[in-house]
Formats: structure tokens, sequence, C-alpha cells
């Protein structure tokens, strides 16, 4: 017989709203019940205890999750917190001191297990700009972890980008989007390529942007130099992805609008966010919210190695790194390498700084980036049938526990 959970009292987020008092439902590896709420438990106070109570730590605070068993069933009681989706990054190059561009099974697991105990239950790998010899070798180990069920795909960011807005990436490996190229990479992929980066501007461009579409793999515009109405065209191409919209491209001017006007105006684009405080300053996450709307904002961690590790030097693709106090920049030159950061963060970032909708940012943080990813169907929100991914949030949104397909990756602790 399967494993049972059963989770009670916890404000519940579904795709309909937020469940107050909450009943959710693990049948083994999946997700049986998640919409009927529990009668038997009381109104929960804003700051989410229950009403008339106000225990250990104040009316706001819960003192622990409450294990109770019954007979073909563990049942844990979760007055005062949160269930919500297990996050889905869709633009991540590392963490815990290892990164996918190494090419190893081993690195890219010791990366994905990093981001899970943050509550990243479902990622897609992302490379650094190298030689396409290089990134093909390095597509073909991944490719196997997608088959094996460990990511969900591919994402290839350079080397198909605009050198004056390289960033991080190797300025003497980068190249033309030239079609032949593109195609040989998403070959290498084998069938796992679910995205590519570049700059639609460059020759072959367009074109590139075409047969990524015609593959049905997501053409995103990014570490590009176009203006308003060549990102337009490239999304009249059929680009449907802004990579961290307003880092490595042209800001915003009243004259000359750029890249940001046209990727935010678009109903066709999702746009990526790195809600991380050195990235963007939270007016600007307010911004691309309203402008956009819940429904076209992904977040992401675009993190490199150094996420959940610590300051030090990191390799990233062929260039170094240092990280001092969390801010990731090349050795030569000091532009901004990617990020430390992991999606719980970002959640936290969201909703106390922020001070966006719950439901919002679960939209951003997990049912967006598994549509774009096209796991939608199993991930991403919490319904009976799909898999068992979900993080436990306390009352301040730090993670309480990660379940990933019915196994604790974080067992909440319990007095």
């Amino acid at each position: 017989m399967a494993t049972q959970h059963v989770f009670t009292g916890a404000r519940v987020v579904l795709p309909s709203g937020v469940v107050e008092n909450g009943r959710l439902v693990v049948e083994g590896t999946v997700i049986a019940d998640a919409a009927a709420e529990d009668p038997t438990r009381p109104a929960l106070l804003p700051g989410g205890s229950p009403a008339g109570a106000a225990g250990p730590d104040g009316p706001t605070g819960p003192a622990g999750p409450a294990r109770g068993t019954a007979a073909d069933a563990t049942t844990l009681d979760l007055t005062g917190y949160w269930i919500v989706p297990g996050f889905v990054d869709m633009h991540v190059h590392g963490g815990g001191g290892s990164s996918f561009s190494a090419g190893t099974a081993e690195e890219a697991l010791a990366v994905a297990a990093t981001h899970r105990r943050h509550g990243t239950t479902t990622m897609a790998a992302s490379t650094v700009t190298d030689r396409l010899d290089d990134l093909a070798r390095q597509a073909a180990v991944l490719s196997e972890l997608v088959e094996q069920g460990e990511l969900a795909g591919i994402h290839f960011e350079g080397p198909f980008i605009a050198p004056c807005r390289r960033g991080a990436h190797d300025p003497g490996l980068l190249r033309d989007p030239e079609p032949g190229d593109v195609k040989r990479l998403i070959d290498a992929a084998r069938g796992t390529a679910r995205m590519m980066t570049l700059a639609p501007e460059l020759p072959g461009g367009l074109d590139s942007v075409r047969l990524l579409a015609d593959l049905g793999v997501i053409a995103a515009v990014g570490h590009t130099d176009a203006g308003y109405e060549a990102t337009a065209e490239a999304v009249d191409a059929g680009a449907t992805v802004a990579t961290h919209l307003f880092n490595a491209m042209p800001g915003l001017h009243h004259r000359n609008p750029g890249p940001v006007a046209a990727l935010l105006e678009d109903e066709r684009v999702t746009v990526e966010l790195i809600n991380d405080g050195v990235h963007l300053h939270p007016a600007v996450v307010g911004l691309a919210f309203s402008r956009a709307g819940a429904g076209r904002v992904a977040f992401i961690t675009d993190a490199m190695a150094a996420a959940g590790k610590g300051d030090g030097r990191y390799p990233l693709g062929g260039l170094e790194v240092e990280v001092r106090d969390g801010v990731a920049r090349l050795v030569e030159g000091g532009a901004i390498a990617g990020s430390t950061l992991t999606l719980d963060t970002a959640f936290r970032r969201a909703v106390t700084l922020g001070g966006l909708p719950v439901g919002h940012v679960v939209r951003a943080l997990s049912e967006n980036p598994a549509r774009l990813l096209g796991v939608a169907n199993r991930v991403g929100s919490l319904e009976a049938g799909k898999d068992a991914d979900l993080v436990i949030l306390d009352a301040e949104f730090a993670v309480a526990g990660v379940m990933r397909r019915g196994e604790w990756v974080v067992e909440p602790e319990v007095d």
C-alpha cells in the first residue's frame, strides 16, 4: 500500500486561490486531494495562528507543526503554515559549489540537490557560453538526467549573444546565431532542449528564432542590444521569453524604449526576473508585475556555483568569479556573474519587501515556468493527480519542509 500523508490546518495555495485551514492528501508519489477545506480546524488570524490562541510564539508565529497518525496515514497538523507548490526554476547554472557546465552527472546532481533543499523541486539546466563541441558534450550528459527525471530540460544561454551585452560570458567564444549551429546544439540535446537565449539582432538571429519555434524550443531574447522594433520583430518571429528582463540589455528610455518595453507589452512574452535585490530594485520587480501581470512573470535564480555555498572564487564556464557578501562578479572586469539566489529567498523578498500577493508569487515561481517548460501536466500547482511536489513555509515564509514526488527532501521538524 502506498504511503499516505495528510496535511491539515495550513493555508494551501491552489490555482483557484488560497484555501484557509486546508487539507491536502498525498498518496505515494502524487497528490490525491488538494481542494478540500478541513472543517474541523478553526479560522486563522491574518498572521497565521488559530483564532483565540496565542501560543508560545505569539499570535502570528506557530510553535511548530504537530504530527499524528491515523490507522493508514501519517497526519501533519500545519496550522499557521503555508503549503505551496514546489518551485520551478527555468534558468539556473549551478549551486552547492557545482555547475551544470562542468559536464558531469555528479556535479549536475549536486546542483539539483542544493536547490531542492530550498524548495526548487523542478529545474532546467542552464549552460554558459562555450565551444560548440563542449556544449554538445555537456548536452549529452544533461539529456540523460532529463530522461531519468532528475532535470526538466536544457537551457542554452550563449554563445549566440551580443558581445556588448555579454555579461559574464567569454567574449572569445561568442558567435552569431547561424541556424546550422543552433540546430546542432538542439540535436545534441536529443529532444531535451527547452530554451535557447540569443540576441535576435545578430546575423541569423531571426532565422534562428523561427527555427527554434518550429522545433518546439523556446526562443528567449536576452544578452541583446536590439532596439524596440527589432525586439518586436523577434517576438513576431516566435520568441516567447525575455531572459532576465532589464539585465544584459538596454534600459528603458523615454525616446528609445528598447527591448524592455517591447517585451513587457506583448502578451505572448513571459519575462524572467532575478529577484535577489542585486539585479533588480523591488520597484522594478513591481513595475514588471503591474505591466505584464502575474501570468507572464517567471522568477528565476540565474544562480551560479556559489548558491547555497558561500563567498569565495568559483569557475563560470572558462571564466573566474569572485563572490563577496553573496554578490558574484567576474574577477576580470567586475561584471555581475549570475547570482547566489535560491527561489525561497526570491519568494520571501517578493512577499515581504515587494508586497506582492502570495498567489501571484506562486504563479511566478511554479505555475508559469512549469507551463513554459512543458511539464505543467505534472508539476507547478497543487492539484489531484500531479506529482507530490510541495513546499511548507512558516509564517515568515521561510522553508520548513520540502517534498518531492512524495519523498521528504526537507522533513518538517516536529516539537
